[in-house]
């Protein structure tokens, strides 16, 4: 049975957005600024995953860098149609988490948003390192301090996304067009060159020259690091301003044809330039050298990569919280994952997700190679789960072509489970498996919290109606400490509440002032607040102690049949002044709750200071 004790959180998706709302909302440009960094930031390290493994096989290895590109753009294409899909089909966001609950069942939509999350975390993490790193290889004195450099740059990141993904959206468009139009540039350049401005790293003679299956598939599979991403529009569908489905669907599309064709440019490129791997120069680099030469356009485009690697986590800002968002809505996560600030941003999955990004970083000391062996499989994991839905859902829905559309998905699926398995398998001894690991943590966490809201709706008899609202005559305890106005306020909440009010007060007989009980019975009576004063004594000056004994006689008795206690606090005006605050009703409100079944009513009054 499934239950929602959200109260009044609200749905996820404020279909009714005011004009201020939708402003903060993603337009088309403002999604792939916002979105899909990730995958577009991959060129600079997607081609060279490829190099790496080709170039075992020497420079007939390296003559197949179009051939495995071709085929990751081919599985790119498949993903972006399927994903295309998926917008149209759930346009309450959740990519593949939504499509398996859907159509594959609860426990397979908890493995796809495991998955997911462990990527959106790994994403920053490596996105982050990596942008320092390009940083600190430019100014190598800076080396010491990468991992301040990494808490900088996460921390004003998530500054951003805080303050509103469409703010964060505006500053992340500047940086993104100039790498687009950079990578481009670069391309048409060093196609148009009949001989390379700068001699790049060519291959040397190997012992391994011939070119097997294996050897390609390992190939794909680290190429297919590029991809990384792609499904973060369709997770994010309702951070979209209206409407919402086709400005997403453009989003991915145009996401598909800039990454598919930087992919093919730069193939095209490190086959005409013979370029190979080198210890000192990234693939991109060299590439950037022979078109350009090593002048300002070298470091342009350097820079701009460096600057795209580190905002590249932003993709992750804007999938996550969303994700996060519909795991509180189907009871998953607490519900205050789906709570909404005042510009349409998911804080507390902003913050969850900047905290673990920290910790990967501080434990990693800022080293991208120790975080790419975990990179990229459980987007994998949910690419695959993802399609498999996706072939399901067209089964199901059997419209026009439906046929064709489910092919491509199973197409799909197969590469991408293909991918997956040669991923773990070169990457199981690096600790590839901590992913699964997490994963099923993950989803046995969900599984408890699922389960507990589960039984609070038993508890709470969600789906029925229930009986008529019987009047109950309550007793009403009011702690108190003085005589004051916050007295009185709070002596006149209470005169609402129940049908009799008491006030109770600790004293000590150990105090300095040995007459404070008999001052505070005079300035009661003097008062006459017509309600009675009981006044406790503590040995131990304990405040909770006596309290509590009183409450459990009083709820022995049989002439209430409800015990309420109002705890009285203040509320001063500057946060500064409320750090000078006792916190007694805090003490107060734990012990009772814990050792009384008394109700719990704390009532904050606004207290004026004056200046």
């Amino acid at each position: 049975m499934s239950t929602n004790t959200a109260g009044t959180d609200g749905p996820v998706a404020d279909e009714g957005s005011t004009g201020s709302q939708e402003r903060d909302r993603l337009t088309v440009p403002q999604g792939l600024a916002a979105l899909s960094l990730d995958a577009l930031a991959s060129v600079a390290y997607g081609p060279e995953a490829i190099v790496v493994v080709l170039a075992a096989a020497g420079s007939h290895g390296l003559g197949f860098t179009l051939p495995v590109t071709i085929a990751i753009v081919v599985l790119l294409a498949a993903l972006t149609f399927s994903y295309r899909q998926v917008i149209a089909a759930f346009p309450n966001g959740g990519g593949a988490y939504a499509v398996a609950g859907r159509h594959l069942g609860r426990r397979v939509s908890l493995v796809a948003a495991a998955s997911l999350i462990i990527d959106y975390v790994l994403n920053v993490a490596v996105s982050v390192s990596a942008g320092v790193a390009a940083l600190t290889s430019a100014f190598p004195s800076l080396y010491a301090d990468r991992v301040v450099l990494c808490v900088v740059v996460l921390a004003l990141i998530t500054a951003v996304n805080l303050y509103g993904i469409a703010e964060s959206a505006k500053v992340m468009i500047v940086p993104t067009v100039v790498f687009v139009v950079a990578i481009f540039a670069v391309i048409v350049v060093g196609l148009l060159r009949t001989h390379p401005a700068t001699e790049p790293t060519h291959p040397v003679a190997s012992a391994t020259s011939s070119v097997g299956l294996l050897l390609l598939l390992r190939a794909f599979a680290s190429g297919c690091s590029a991809l990384t991403g792609v499904e973060a529009i369709a997770n994010a569908v309702p951070t979209f301003r209206s409407p919402r489905v086709q400005r997403a669907q453009r989003t991915e599309v145009a996401l598909g044809a800039l990454l598919g064709s930087m992919l093919l440019g730069l193939s095209l490129l490190i086959d005409k330039f013979h370029v190979a791997p080198s210890n000192s120069k990234t693939v991109l680099a060299q590439l950037t050298d022979a078109a350009f030469g090593h002048n300002i356009g070298f470091f342009v485009v350097q820079i701009a990569t460096m600057v795209l690697l580190a905002l590249a986590a932003n993709t992750s800002f804007g999938g996550m919280p969303v994700l996060t968002s519909l795991l509180a809505r189907d009871n998953n996560l607490p519900h205050v994952f789906a709570l909404r600030a005042d510009r349409q941003v998911y804080r507390h999955g902003v913050v969850v997700l900047a905290g673990a990004a920290l910790v990967l970083l501080i434990g990693s000391r800022g080293d991208t190679q120790a975080l790419v062996p975990f990179f990229a499989i459980g987007v994998f994991i949910g690419f695959t789960i993802s399609q498999i839905g996706m072939v399901r859902h067209w089964r199901v829905e059997r419209g026009a072509g439906w046929q064709g559309r489910a092919a491509l998905n199973g197409l799909g699926a197969l590469l991408t489970a293909v991918a997956l398995v040669i991923e773990l398998v070169a990457k199981f001894t690096e600790g590839a498996w901590l992913v699964f690991l997490v994963v099923a943590i993950l989803v046995g966490l969900f599984e408890v919290i699922h389960r507990t809201y589960r039984q609070i709706g038993l508890g709470l008899h969600l789906g029925e109606v229930p009986g008529p609202p019987q009047p109950q005559h309550s007793l009403v305890i009011v702690p108190v400490g003085a005589v004051n106005l916050l007295t009185q306020e709070a002596i006149g909440a209470a005169l609402s509440l129940g049908d009799e009010v008491r006030a109770v007060t600790v004293v000590h007989p150990d105090d300095q002032d040995p007459e404070s009980a008999q001052r505070i019975h005079d300035a009661w009576n003097a008062w006459q607040p017509h309600v009675p004063l009981t006044v406790l004594t503590s040995p131990s000056r304990s405040l909770t102690r006596p309290i509590v004994d009183h409450l459990r006689a009083l709820e022995a008795e049989a002439d209430h049949d409800r015990l309420v206690v109002l705890i009285p606090e203040m509320h001063l005006p500057r946060p500064w002044q409320r750090l000078l605050q006792n916190q007694r009703g805090a003490v107060l409100d734990r012990a009772l709750r814990r050792y009384t079944d008394a109700v719990i009513c704390r009532l904050r009054f606004r207290i004026d200071v004056p200046r």
